[in-house]
């Protein structure tokens, strides 16, 4: 009895080539480990490991296209060539805190980044540019309308210190600030939403803690704020209507 060659099902062939990849993947990952200092330089051969794909991570005030500009990831790389001078690149633009560039096999560049937070808007001759509590310039276009920040008439390093501070550790109270002004040698005026609040130029954060409490209080009585002074050590003073 003759037998009659059977060729394969079309629908198998996907799950041939599925088996065949995760095969790939399989000997790869076991050459990397068993051998790290001479499997990665075997593997950057292959072309399965070329670079199909970059994504980017992490980004709000920068441009994507930025990043993929700085990275400069072409499809002739391979996954396994080395990560350190992609991330050397991005991590030389102003706005990058930190960088982290990973693998995601068999064809992905993973760029995540930290970027460096705007923490007030500073007036100057061609308009607002973002500042960080270091006092450092951003490159963030402030036309997308992504910076919703204080206003300082000057790069003042000691307000956007603490203004960097506020935005750490007290949000709420750092969403309502509007506007700082320094008024004299020794004095902040914070533009509030409710009232505007002066303290020394030496004021701390649990001086400014005491705020919402004290404006509590004083909506409870129905009282009407003009002014809240914090300069006078251990009291706070509210000027009313």
């Amino acid at each position: 009895m003759s037998e009659e060659a059977r060729s394969p099902d079309a629908g198998e062939k996907p799950h041939g080539r599925s088996r065949l990849r995760l095969a790939l993947l399989g000997v790869a990952a076991l050459l990397v480990f068993a051998s790290p200092l001479w499997g990665p330089l075997l593997l950057r051969r292959m072309d399965f490991f070329r670079v199909r794909r970059l994504e980017i991570v992490g980004t709000h005030y920068i441009a994507t296209s930025d990043i993929v500009a700085r990275a400069r990831v072409d499809t002739t790389r391979s996954v396994w060539d080395p990560t350190g001078p992609i991330a050397g690149r991005v991590q030389e633009h102003a706005g990058v805190e930190t960088v982290d560039v990973t693998r995601k096999l068999p064809g992905t560049i993973v760029i995540t980044i930290t970027e460096r937070q705007p923490v007030a808007l500073v007036s100057g001759p061609q308009g607002f540019r973002a500042y960080d509590a270091r006092g450092v310039m951003l490159p963030v276009d402030l036309t997308r309308g992504l910076v919703d920040a204080p206003v300082l008439a000057r790069a003042d390093t000691a307000v956007l210190r603490l203004l960097g501070h506020m935005r750490d550790t007290l949000p709420d109270l750092y969403r309502r600030v509007s506007e700082v002004k320094r008024v004299g040698a020794n004095e902040l005026l914070f533009q509030l939403d409710a009232a505007p609040v002066r303290t020394a130029s030496a004021v701390t954060l649990d001086d400014l803690n005491q705020i919402p409490s004290v404006e509590a209080d004083l909506a409870r009585r129905a009282a009407r704020i003009t002014e809240l002074d914090l300069r006078y050590s251990g009291q706070i003073i509210a000027r009313l209507q």
